[in-house]
């Protein structure tokens, strides 16, 4: 999901890699969720954050569907993103002490807290979203790396572009074809292929690139 931000105003105006130091280590939260509520819809998920939830964590897709993940449409497209409940809008994976209980499984966007990503030129740069985190006092200097907690990261790191500008350019292809039938029948390939459709344990993106190749074959045969 894309948004029209004056980096200026929401960034420290600088870029970094994955093996940069910033200041984003707040002494593991020590009980705050603030981060977990009033989000909104905002935490959209991609195959790979629905690869570790069901594949990983057990759950299947339907049963995500019934408490903790709904549909929306982004920029187009109909994606799942977490579902808040409840006066305080929290996050449904949040336990009674306000800790996260699929922190193993939790998805990229949590993953990546205060941080996120400005896309150019088929790839991406991680900024400091600098008033985001509302945890007082002073931070310490964590690698962007590590705060990630992921394997294979360049591997990660190109998934998602991949996956990025996949979406989007789905998004303007539908803009312009401007047909309500056939955006749904793209919407309802698209999930049936990258979320609903389960995946094995093993090698995710081998999964995933044989998706990816498979469904840009059945999208031109819908031209």
């Amino acid at each position: 999901m894309e948004r029209n931000i004056d980096m200026n105003e929401v960034s420290d105006g600088k870029r970094y890699s994955s093996n940069d130091m910033v200041k984003i280590g707040c002494g593991d939260c020590l009980g705050c969720s603030s981060c977990c509520k009033g989000m909104g819809k905002s935490i959209v998920l991609d195959p790979m954050d629905i690869y570790r939830l069901t594949s990983l964590r057990g759950e299947t897709f339907e049963k995500l569907m019934q408490n903790n993940i709904e549909l929306n449409i982004v920029d187009g497209i109909i994606l799942p993103n977490l579902k808040l409940s409840g006066e305080e809008e929290k996050c449904s994976y949040l336990d009674s002490t306000g800790r996260c209980s699929i922190h193993q499984y939790r998805p990229g966007m949590c993953r990546m807290f205060p941080l996120g990503r400005i896309y150019h030129d088929r790839t991406f740069d991680y900024f400091l979203q600098k008033d985001e985190c509302v945890k007082e006092g002073a931070r310490t200097k964590v690698k962007i790396k590590k705060w990630l907690d992921i394997p294979d990261l360049k591997r990660y790191e190109d998934y998602i572009s991949e996956w990025h500008y996949f979406i989007k350019d789905i998004g303007n292809d539908i803009r312009e074809k401007n047909d309500d039938g056939v955006a749904k029948a793209i919407n309802m390939y698209l999930l049936q292929t990258f979320f609903i459709t389960p995946y094995d344990k093993e090698d995710f993106y081998g999964q995933f690139e044989k998706r990816m190749t498979n469904a840009k074959k059945a999208l031109a045969s819908m031209d």
